[in-house]
């Protein structure tokens, strides 16, 4: 193989595939990012065998087609020190040359055949979900997805088609985020995507994507690239139960204020407790190390009697970040009891502590 490539194309690949390269164990094939040259098109891979990326560029010259892989760290790293001008890369034995001008470096390489394959679109289902839609509906709900847990299931978040709407969801089991959105899709199914593919998807979709799915793969396809990952095969908790049926009492608060109050008690204690009374919002820290918080503002709640609430700040200071509008809704039955915090199509059902 023999190409040449200008360097902002190419440094802009690698940088994008770094996140599916094997970190731990260089001696990996997957520690490698792949490339073919054939056809007028430069093809670049990662994957780690959960999740893969492949980018594809015209804007090369092939002297010579053929294959070759490189370290993916080592690769970006090269192509960053050199100047913006066009790159020779050229595999001769096992071995692919980097060359600018006087410069020259020399990287081993993996018997490219051996890199692993991509799965394929062939017999798996279209996914008809509007892909920017899809990206700041998942944004909302990515916080509320766990990590390590061993319910594997719950290290993701659930697409859940149902005959009349979309729902994404996630949990920690401490609180529960879900985005509605309407279908227009006949069939009903559920797939879990991982949340380390959650996070990936959120930098790729800022283009038409086609996505196609069966139960065990996920694939993102667009002009320039192609996406899968591997899904989480698992039985996701039944979050509807879950979901108050019935509402003693629903606030309208102002995000502003609301999210101001809260980042100030933040700073000392993260466990808050907030008293909602007639004509104002108490907030004050919930900690035993002799620090404390407190602050209030007047707002007209129209209760006849004060509401308490304890709990974690982050958890609403996570759902006014994805909300764009001055008001939302804060919908509540009891203090020991589940909560949920409302903005058109996306709730956050909260758990609150115990005092």
């Amino acid at each position: 193989m023999k190409v040449a490539i200008r360097k902002s194309i190419l440094e802009n690949m690698l940088i994008n595939t770094q996140s599916y390269l094997e970190k731990k164990d260089l001696s990996q094939i997957t520690a490698h990012l792949f490339m073919s040259a054939e056809n007028d098109n430069f093809i670049l891979k990662a994957s780690d065998y959960e999740m893969g990326l492949q980018y594809t560029t015209h804007e090369v010259k092939i002297v010579n087609e053929g294959m070759a892989t490189a370290n993916g760290k080592k690769f970006l790293d090269v192509i960053k020190g050199l100047r913006e001008d066009d790159i020779i890369l050229e595999t001769i034995n096992d071995y692919l040359y980097i060359k600018q001008n006087s410069s020259k470096f020399k990287l081993p390489m993996f018997n490219p055949t051996e890199f692993p394959k991509f799965p394929t679109i062939d017999e798996k289902s279209k996914l008809q979900i509007n892909s920017t839609y899809l990206v700041k509906s998942l944004k909302k709900i990515a916080n509320t997805i766990d990590t390590n847990n061993p319910k594997y299931e719950l290290n993701g978040a659930l697409i859940d088609i149902k005959e009349k709407n979309i729902n994404l969801v996630a949990t920690d089991t401490r609180r529960l985020a879900i985005v509605k959105m309407e279908n227009e899709i006949e069939d009903t199914f559920s797939i879990i995507i991982p949340k380390k593919a959650i996070n990936e998807i959120q930098k790729l979709f800022f283009d038409t994507i086609e996505m196609f799915y069966d139960q065990f793969t996920l694939i993102a396809k667009s002009k320039n690239f192609i996406f899968y990952t591997k899904l989480i095969n698992g039985k996701f908790p039944d979050y509807e139960r879950i979901i108050p049926k019935n509402i003693n009492f629903r606030l309208l608060l102002s995000r502003d204020k609301m999210l101001a109050s809260l980042k100030q008690i933040a700073i000392i204690s993260n466990e808050i407790k907030i008293t909602f009374k007639t004509n104002n919002i108490v907030f004050e820290s919930l900690n035993s190390d002799n620090t404390e918080a407190k602050t209030e503002i007047e707002f007209k709640t129209g209760l006849d009697e004060e509401i308490v609430l304890a709990l974690n700040a982050r958890y609403i200071l996570d759902f006014l970040s994805n909300v764009d509008e001055e008001n939302f809704t804060l919908a509540y039955n009891d203090s020991g009891l589940p909560f949920i915090l409302e903005n058109n199509e996306f709730i956050t059902i909260v758990m609150p502590i115990t005092l």
